[in-house]
């Protein structure tokens, strides 16, 4: 005799095949950007510099020159800005606008805070220690602002050249 088929009672049917879950995603990188950060000296510490203060408070145009060189990346000389400044100084007695402004493009360039205050009110009020201040922010950072912007590109290019080659991989 013939049975006819009939479905499986016992067991349940099996699931399609399907394909595995694809891979979670990675997770999303957050590009904070790193808030202001500090000087690398304070406003009044004028005494760690005293030949830097000495020559600014005889002659602000100078540091003033130096420092408006780098920050400027070479574009004006240090003669240039300090007569610009020295003009100002001596015609309308407002070259801590023109500071002011050096100051503000010195600080975006490094990320600096803001302080002790507003960057006009700090040049309007306290220049000397102003420019002193940015004057060692630059040492700090590296430069030499005696030689201005081209001698401290090729100081840097030589020291580029006379890094070690070192070769990666195993040697015998």
């Amino acid at each position: 005799m013939y049975y006819p088929s009939q479905p499986n009672t016992y067991y349940p049917p099996a699931p399609p095949p399907t394909a595995p879950p694809p891979p979670p995603p990675p997770p999303a990188m957050s590009m904070v950007a790193p808030g202001p950060i500090p000087w690398t000296t304070g406003l009044c510490d004028c005494t760690d510099d005293c030949g830097t203060c000495w020559m600014t408070c005889c002659c602000p145009c100078i540091t003033f020159g130096m420092v408006a060189e780098i920050t400027d990346r070479g574009n004006t000389s240090c003669g240039i800005s300090g007569s610009l400044y020295t003009l100002l100084m001596c015609f309308t007695g407002c070259q801590w606008i023109y500071s002011c402004m050096n100051r503000s493009k010195l600080r975006a360039e490094y990320s600096l805070e803001e302080s002790p205050c507003n960057d006009c009110l700090v040049h309007c009020c306290c220049e000397p220690c102003a420019l002193c201040q940015e004057y060692r922010e630059l040492q700090n950072r590296g430069f030499d602002l005696k030689i201005g912007w081209r001698g401290n590109m090729e100081k840097k290019a030589q020291e580029m050249a006379m890094a070690p080659n070192i070769q990666k991989g195993m040697m015998r």
